[in-house]
C-alpha cells in the first residue's frame, strides 16, 4: 500500500463490505461481496459521505464484487448520475468476468471507464485531459 494512501473507514453489511481509502484527491472504494438489494444501502451510503465531503475523483475497485442482482446495478447507474452532478468523475479498476458480463450486456461498460490498475485510474486525475478550445 502507497504511504499516500490512507485507510478510513469500513461498512459492512451481511456479506458485503465498502472500504474506502483516501490517496490525495481520489478517493478508492473497494467493493467486496455480494451487491444485492440488501447491501445497496450500505455503498450509496458510503459515496453519498464522499460527496458530501467534496470527494468528487473516485475509484470503484471491484475486484472483490462477486456478484451483483438488478438492484446492484441500478445502484452503479445511480452512483455515477450522483458523482456525474456534482462535476465528479467515477472509474472502474478489478472487474471480474462475471461482473464485467454484466456490466456489457446491461451497456453499463461504456458509462464506467474500466483502468487496468488503480494506479492507472489515479493518473487519470492527476493528469486530466487537455481543455479543447471552444
Amino acid at each position: 500500500m502507497s504511504p499516500l494512501v490512507k485507510r478510513i473507514r469500513t461498512v459492512q453489511v451481511t456479506n458485503f463490505s465498502v472500504t474506502i481509502r483516501q490517496a490525495g484527491r481520489v478517493s478508492l472504494v473497494d467493493v467486496c461481496g455480494r451487491l444485492t438489494f440488501l447491501e445497496v444501502g450500505a455503498l450509496r451510503d458510503s459515496i453519498c459521505r464522499l460527496l458530501e465531503q467534496g470527494r468528487k475523483n473516485i475509484v470503484l475497485n471491484l475486484s472483490g464484487l462477486q456478484y451483483l442482482d438488478s438492484s446492484g446495478i441500478g445502484e452503479l447507474a445511480k452512483i455515477y448520475v450522483s458523482v456525474v452532478k456534482v462535476s465528479g468523475q467515477l472509474k472502474v479498476v478489478g472487474l471480474l468476468p462475471k461482473v464485467e458480463e454484466i456490466l456489457k450486456i446491461t451497456q453499463l461498460y461504456q458509462v464506467f471507464p474500466e483502468f487496468p490498475s488503480e494506479e492507472a485510474a489515479c493518473g487519470v486525475f492527476r493528469n486530466p485531459a487537455p481543455k479543447r478550445p471552444i
